[in-house]
């Protein structure tokens, strides 16, 4: 029986100090906006990688995205930079939602500075994960432009509760470094465009 061969990235990823941001989402399809928001997270917050974590399902969304395999696929494809690593890991550590997911990383990996990466569109609706608070109380989280949503995501339940742990989009830099909760919201230029327009267009079968 065949072992896979383990990555040869993976000392560097155990290193401590090392700042990741991690990117979740169906990914169905990935577009230009994903690209867009992974590298502006990279420079702003200063990461040294950023993972996409192309999930198996969303708990939020009634119907089930197409495979695994095509979006993995589509991934690569679209997002190809040597500092972004395309990644199925919720298959390989068995979790559903994102507060698991954060929990078994930040075991596997203890030095590394994860920053949890959304949209303005994630954070408006921030408050109907599962744990949410938990996820804003232990790890660090970035926000980044959305069209049309940035007023919702500064008036959403979490931005309230957490409002006196945000910090400026001037010090940016420092949201890895920082002891959870904290969080940053960044304006700037935005891609009008999502993986549920591209759906209904009929350009993702």
């Amino acid at each position: 029986m065949q072992h896979p061969v383990p990555e040869r990235t993976e000392p560097f990823f155990r290193r401590s100090g090392t700042r990741i941001g991690l990117l979740g989402g169906s990914f169905d399809p990935p577009h230009l906006g994903h690209v867009h928001i992974t590298k502006r997270a990279l420079k702003r917050f200063k990461l040294d990688r950023v993972w996409w974590l192309v999930s198996p399902g969303n708990p939020l969304k009634p119907n089930p995205p197409a495979s695994m395999e095509k979006r993995m696929a589509a991934c690569r494809e679209i997002m190809q930079h040597p500092r972004v690593k395309i990644t199925n890991i919720e298959v390989t550590l068995k979790t559903r939602y994102t507060a698991e997911t954060i929990k078994k990383l930040q075991a596997r990996y203890p030095g590394v500075k994860f920053v949890w990466l959304m949209g303005a569109d994630n954070l408006a609706q921030f408050h109907k994960w599962q744990h949410w608070q938990w996820i804003a109380e232990n790890i660090p989280i970035g926000v980044m432009a959305r069209p049309g949503e940035q007023l919702r995501a500064g008036l959403s339940p979490m931005a309230r509760r957490y409002a006196q742990f945000r910090l400026p989009a001037s010090q940016a830099g420092v949201l890895p470094l920082t002891k959870p909760p904290c969080w940053a919201l960044l304006g700037g230029p935005m891609r009008d465009i999502s993986s549920s327009e591209i759906r209904s267009n009929g350009e993702w079968p």
